[in-house]
């Protein structure tokens, strides 16, 4: 393979695809956007990897705040949930509920 040119075969042999699922807005938004720049959506997402991998600043901020922001909802879904079962053994244990009243 002299000047340069690609094998299509050995180009098809070391891509990796990579399926992933966007929001209805997100997915068509980001269309628009590629669109409005003549870029397709596998450019761009080739890019945003390539400038993680590169460690471009901007994208590891963007990095670890999506990290931080998955940690917060992960604890504010825990503590809702601790919340629910804290309210419902109360509830289950309301010392003002008479025995008689239990039973009806």
């Amino acid at each position: 393979m002299k000047g340069g040119s690609k094998n299509p075969l050995v180009d098809f042999e070391t891509r990796k695809s990579l399926h992933i699922n966007l929001t209805r807005e997100t997915h068509a938004a980001l269309r628009i956007t590629c669109f409005q720049n003549k870029l397709s959506m596998q450019e761009v997402i080739e890019e945003l990897a390539i400038r993680v991998i590169e460690e471009d600043p901007y994208m590891l901020d963007m990095l670890h705040s999506l990290a931080n922001k998955k940690r917060k909802d992960a604890i504010n879904k825990i503590a809702k949930s601790d919340a629910e079962s804290i309210f419902k053994v109360i509830e289950d244990s309301n010392p003002f509920d008479s025995p008689d009243e239990e039973n009806e």
